[in-house]
């Protein structure tokens, strides 16, 4: 689909005068793949990478300062998940437009990116003439969603945990016990052996392990 654009007062399409760049943040911490999606998408006539960051919670200082139309965001990032960022982002500058490009096509990651205001969501396998499609729709007003994530998506269901219940689950993921998890939630360690609980039956699992990885694996965390 071709770029459309907002011509500025006084100029009009027939003028000789190039129209307005697309600006484009890259969140990415794999450095040969964020180094090659800024090349791929430097090539497009309308499309300037203005910047490039690693980690999760460098997203909305750099998206302050460089103001990019468009944030291209991983979700598995360190720091902060690019969910989370994609949320702040929606906060503190509501006018950029943000698109979730990722390895891992989770429908309880779909749910979550568009719950935080993302305007795109696309895994990473397919061409960057798709993803610089994307970038122009989602400019211009659209959602655009991977269409196989977002049958995947209906089909899968709301997450069934509570947002306690997914607290419990990632206060458990390094082995902690459930006093520690009590302390790091400021929660009665009968509160959490509950949550757990629920959270176990809810997935189908034997133990609060695993029913981490199944909440993992869902995208619901």
């Amino acid at each position: 689909m071709p770029a459309t654009y907002a011509w500025p007062v006084n100029e009009m399409p027939g003028d000789h005068r190039p129209p307005t760049r697309v600006r484009v943040l890259l969140a990415e911490d794999q450095g040969m793949m964020r180094g090659a999606l800024a090349l791929l998408l430097g090539m497009e006539e309308d499309m300037e990478v203005v910047a490039q960051v690693a980690a999760g919670d460098a997203i909305v200082d750099a998206a302050l300062t460089h103001r990019p139309d468009v944030a291209l965001l991983d979700i598995e990032l360190p720091g902060m998940s690019g969910l989370d960022a994609a949320a702040e982002l929606r906060r503190q500058l509501p006018r950029c437009r943000v698109l979730i490009l990722t390895t891992f096509g989770r429908p309880g990651y779909l749910r979550r990116a568009m719950e935080a205001g993302a305007a795109g969501f696309l895994v990473k396998d397919g061409p960057v003439e798709d993803l610089a499609a994307a970038i122009r729709r989602v400019l211009d007003g659209e959602t655009v969603i991977d269409p196989a994530l977002a049958a995947a998506a209906l089909s899968a269901g709301p997450n069934p945990l509570t947002a306690r219940e997914c607290d419990a689950l990632k206060a458990s993921a390094d082995g902690a016990t459930v006093a520690d998890i009590a302390a790091r939630l400021h929660l009665s360690e009968s509160t959490v052996r509950n949550y757990l609980s629920s959270a176990i039956g809810k997935t189908g699992t034997r133990n609060r392990m695993e029913a981490m990885r199944e909440a993992r694996r869902q995208g619901w965390l």
